[in-house]
């Protein structure tokens, strides 16, 4: 059986790390350089690069921040954020990162899912969906959060699984920053919808709600505020979770 991953995020604004809570009250959160080095030498899986702001302000990706990350860190590294077209995928990619990651521009074009996945292939290429309930089903927003887009988001992950998409990150605005754990009537949702890995997003804030994640099927956990802010390590997280029976990597 394949190890459950634990990611840590880096939401990135004017080159630093920040976080908010439910997408808003954005706070300073520490250098990423810094904390990426910090995260690998503590064990952690994977880290995602989130340019927060690139798509709300139609600018490109940070890409210096992004070459100086991945000349610090080795472990697989996905970056996202504001990205248009399969030509600045493949400056991302050039720039050091394994994986890229579409939302807004995905759901603008969704032909360019599949013009990516041929780019980098399925294995490289994760669809980020930022949803909310919205009192009948759980809606996909772009721009960082800022724009409804009324797509359901279980139709719209199947949508992009045909596509070509060979992942899918999850957060749940509902959630995110709460610290009060994953939204997993929605995760689980989409965990069942789909038969490619699902990472659970939004909402982390003990060692027990990532394992009520991967009990529901969620193939990674990704968190940022209980990283940044010293609540736990990636090593007591990981260990933790060996202990309740789930298959980490512990070096």
């Amino acid at each position: 059986m394949l190890a459950k991953r634990i990611i840590a995020a880096l939401d990135i604004k004017e080159g630093r790390v920040v976080k908010g809570i439910k997408f808003q009250n954005i706070r300073d959160a520490g250098d990423p350089i810094e904390l990426a080095k910090r995260y690998e030498e503590e064990g952690i899986d994977e880290i995602v690069f989130l340019d927060i702001t690139a798509s709300y302000e139609k600018r490109q990706i940070l890409l210096d921040l992004v070459k100086r990350i991945a000349e610090e860190i080795y472990v697989p590294f996905t970056v996202g954020g504001g990205i248009k077209s399969v030509e600045e995928i493949r400056e991302i990619i050039k720039s050091g990162a394994d994986k890229v990651f579409l939302n807004t521009a995905a759901v603008d074009n969704p032909k360019l899912v599949s013009e990516a996945a041929k780019v980098v292939g399925s294995a490289n290429l994760v669809i980020a969906i930022d949803a909310k309930w919205n009192g009948k089903f759980w809606e996909v927003y772009t721009h960082g959060g800022r724009k409804a887009r009324g797509i359901d988001a279980i139709e719209w992950a199947k949508e992009v699984e045909c596509l070509g998409a060979g992942e899918i990150l999850l957060t749940s605005m509902d959630t995110d920053g709460t610290q009060e754990g994953f939204d997993i009537p929605l995760t689980k949702a989409i965990v069942e919808a789909v038969d490619i890995p699902v990472i659970a997003s939004g909402g982390a804030g003990s060692p027990e709600h990532f394992y009520d994640a991967f009990e529901i099927g969620a193939s990674a956990a990704l968190a940022a505020s209980i990283f940044h802010y010293g609540k736990y390590t990636v090593r007591e997280l990981k260990e933790y979770l060996a202990r309740r029976g789930v298959n980490v990597r512990l070096e």
